[in-house]
């Protein structure tokens, strides 16, 4: 049995408007693994996987767009892929940075953690670190915005 997306997204709905916290189904060689967040404020889209019997393909939608502050001089730092946000290179140091920190471009602010690989996202350029976004250790969509960058301070 093959579920399409349209049936995908209304069993998310449906385990969304119940107590059910996590929805494990299996089709033949594939298994289905619906679980909500703790915390739910990470849409439960977004730790959907479908995990074949062989290799692992994670298939994971983006967060709904969030409202951005009201400064329209912010830039935005977006996960360049499917993953989980860390703020620090390990749980036991300090944060790559802080809301209010000054960043120089190059400098790492997070890491992405995708299949099992570490990735290092850095500043596209000077400034202020304005908003972020994102907790700690959440999963996080292509293209969502991570945190924002105030470009007129520096």
């Amino acid at each position: 049995m093959e579920l399409n997306l349209e049936e995908l997204k209304e069993l998310i709905s449906i385990v969304n408007q119940t107590d059910i916290t996590e929805l494990n189904l299996e089709f033949g060689d594939r298994r289905l693994n619906i679980r909500k967040s703790e915390k739910s404020a990470v849409p439960l889209s977004q730790v959907i996987s479908v995990i074949p019997a062989e290799p692992s393909i994670p298939i994971t939608t983006p967060s709904p767009p969030q409202a951005p502050p009201t400064n329209k001089n912010l830039v935005d730092i977006s996960s360049p892929m499917v993953g989980t946000f860390y703020r620090s290179p390990k749980p036991d140091e300090p944060a790559f940075v802080n809301k209010g920190d000054l960043v120089k471009k190059g400098q790492p602010v997070c890491i992405i953690e995708a299949m099992k690989l570490m990735n290092e996202i850095e500043a596209d350029m000077d400034g202020r670190i304005a908003e972020i976004l994102i907790d700690n250790s959440q999963p996080v969509g292509y293209g969502q915005v991570l945190m924002q960058i105030d470009p007129t301070v520096k």
